[in-house]
This record gives C-alpha cells, structure tokens and sequence, in this order.
C-alpha cells in the first residue's frame, strides 16, 4: 500500500478537480443533475481512482486504477468541450481547464509507463 497522497499527479488532479468544481458552479441551475453532475463525477474520479489504486495490493491493481482514471480523463475531455460548445464555459475558462487536464493526462501516463517499466 502506498500513500496517495505523496503522488504529484494525485496532488494535481486534486486541485484541478477543485477548479472545475469552482468552474461548474456557474452552470445555468437547469444542469445541476445533468451537465454538471457529469463533469463533476469525471473529474472526481480521477485523484479517486488514483487514490483507490494505492491502497489496493500490487502494482497490477494500481495499474488497473490508474487506467480507469485515465478514462475518466478522457470522458472528461468531451465534458468540458460540450461545456464550451454550449456556451457554459468561456473560452478563456475552456482553454485553461483543457490545458490543466492535458497535463494531468501526462502525468498519468507517465506513472503508468514507469510502473510498466520496472515489471
């Protein structure tokens, strides 16, 4: 087992889930259960499966959660770019959420790749 927390892309995808969070709660109120809930529930999920992954036992499990992060990652990214094509997010918002999950993606990879590395 290992502590979740002392992992950069853990810490990363904390606080990135802390921005969208700030970010969503402009949503027009018809979206609470919808559009908002979504994308709230993605982004959740990673630093979740992350922090999931490090308490199971082995590095096969942590792998297996770490991937389900990365998809969460991924469903995100439509998300947040529906978000914007409905007019929910300013450009500028957009740009800088996308950046910050581009970043969290790699670094994601990244561990998934060293920990493949050292099997």
């Amino acid at each position: 087992m290992q502590d979740y927390r002392k992992l950069k892309v853990w810490e990363r995808s904390h606080q990135f889930t802390l921005e969208v969070y700030r970010a969503t709660a402009l949503f027009p109120k018809t979206e609470l259960y919808g559009l908002t809930s979504q994308i709230r529930r993605a982004c959740g999920s990673i630093p979740a499966n992350i922090a999931e992954g490090c308490g199971r036992n082995g590095i096969a499990e942590l792998t297996h959660f770490l991937h389900i992060a990365m998809g969460s990652a991924n469903e995100l990214d439509y998300h947040l770019l529906l978000a914007r094509d409905l007019e929910f997010l300013a450009h500028p918002t957009y740009e800088k959420l996308e950046n910050e999950l581009t970043e969290v993606r790699r670094m994601l990879n990244a561990l998934i790749q060293k920990i493949k590395s050292t099997r």
